[in-house]
Parts: C-alpha cells; structure tokens; sequence
C-alpha cells in the first residue's frame, strides 16, 4: 500500500494522478496509454478524480485533462479521510453503547427490576455479577418459569450461576421436582468434587428467588403469558423483605428432601 492509497486513492486513480502530474494537460485517450488504465476503465477514473476535485477537465475537443498541485491534492484527501474516520469513530460508539447495554441489563434511575428474558446473554452477565458479590452463602429457590423451560435455556442460567459462586461459598440449592426432571443426570457430577453445595427437592414451590449473604436477593418475575420464560428479577436490600425471604427459605428447606442418590 503506497502513501497515496492510504490517503484513500485506488491504484487506477493513483496511477492517473502520477501521469497526469508528469505529462501535463492531455486527453483521456493519451493518458490510458501513459498510465496503464484499460481505456475501458480511464474515464470512470477521471470522472472520479475530477469529482474529488484532484483533476481539472477543461472542455475542448477530444477533452483534456490536468492534475491539481500536490499541496491541494493531499489536502483534499486528508479532509476526505479525517471525515470518513470521523464517521467511523461515531458508529464505533454507537456499537460501544449497544453492546454495554446487552452485556449488563441496566436497571431504571428509579428503580431496582432488571428486564430480561430466561437464558438471555445479558442476563447470565447478570446473574454471574450478582452472585460473585457472595462471599460466604447463598439460599435459591429454583421454581417457576424454570419447571417448563427447555435444558437449553435452563443450562445457560445454572451455568451462569455457578460460574459466578467462588468455591468456598456455601450453596444451598432447592429445586422443584418439575425442575428436577428437566435436569440430566450429568449435570450433578460436577458437584462430586465441590464442597459446600446443598440441594433439596420440593414440590409445589411458587417463587423462584435467591438469597445471598442475607444481604441481597433476587426475586424472579414470571412472564404474564409465557409459561417457560420470565419478564425480569427485582433486586431486594431492603432488611426487612430480606428477612422475611430467608425465613421462608428456611421453611421450604425444612420441608425439603434431599437430592435422590439416582441424580
């Protein structure tokens, strides 16, 4: 790649320009000849240069043609140049911003409801941010929309989950038995070689929401018509809810049985 390509001239153009800048005026005719360019190409090329003002037609008869000096040449280029990496530039930040917003969920100004569907790219980021805040324990109840969603889409979520959980945080799991049998077997091999994981089994439950550090918790929103798939999560700091959460969490637990020695 030359200086001139660079600057955003293809090789016919540059070629042109060079010849024309050594021969002076002459036609078009004359100038394929001296350049190179198929005269199928030349007049394409100089209705180009002329029209990036780098090339001057005066209208005689055939037509003759003359570079511009140099200075005004590479200026103009350069202006041609810095207005395309501008443009650039502008898109960049456009895809930036669009893919801040579909790695992290932004939560509203006034609010704390992260919308997202079940298994959404955005909200594994999401639940992996969230539970790498833990740092001794984490209670989740796993119920509905996750009883009728697919192993595909549960997967990513339980993925995200797990990835997010240092491994001397105390886990305690409590699944619904409908969640239990979308889950294979093979998934619960990975927990053979971690310690500190619970998980229980308990039928009926209504709500799926998690616990962590009785310092924060999510609470899931199942979506209005959609069985398999939910709305969004409610984060919760509030003492007092967080509280009354753990209690109920407790509750279910008590109720529990533990994880089938089959699973």
């Amino acid at each position: 790649m030359t200086e001139l390509t660079e600057l955003g001239l293809s090789s016919y153009e540059e070629r042109v320009y060079r010849t024309l800048l050594v021969s002076g005026s002459t036609t078009a005719a004359a100038l394929s000849d001296a350049s190179g360019v198929p005269r199928g190409r030349i007049y394409d090329v100089l209705n180009d240069l002329e029209t990036r003002q780098l090339v001057h037609a005066k209208s005689t008869e055939p037509t003759r043609y003359t570079a511009v000096e140099p200075d005004a040449a590479v200026s103009t280029l350069l202006a041609e140049r810095t207005a395309e990496l501008q443009r650039e530039w502008v898109r960049y930040c456009e895809v930036a911003s669009a893919v801040r917003s579909n790695l992290l969920p932004t939560r509203p100004v006034e609010g704390n409801i992260w919308l997202g569907s079940l298994g959404s790219e955005e909200m594994q980021v999401a639940l992996r941010e969230h539970m790498r805040t833990a740092t001794s324990s984490v209670q989740a109840v796993v119920g509905p929309p996750y009883e009728k969603a697919p192993w595909e889409t549960l997967e990513r979520e339980v993925d995200a989950f797990f990835a997010g959980a240092e491994s001397d945080v105390c886990v305690s799991l409590l699944l619904s038995e409908q969640v239990l049998d979308t889950i294979p077997d093979s998934f619960f091999e990975r927990f053979d070689v971690r310690d500190g994981i619970r998980i229980r089994i308990l039928s009926g439950l209504e709500l799926s929401f998690d616990v962590v550090d009785s310092a924060t918790a999510t609470i899931d929103i199942p979506h209005p018509w959609m069985d398999a798939d939910r709305l969004g999560v409610v984060a919760v700091q509030d003492n007092t809810v967080l509280d009354e959460l753990e209690r109920h969490f407790q509750t279910l637990w008590g109720d529990a049985v533990p994880l089938p020695e089959t699973k």
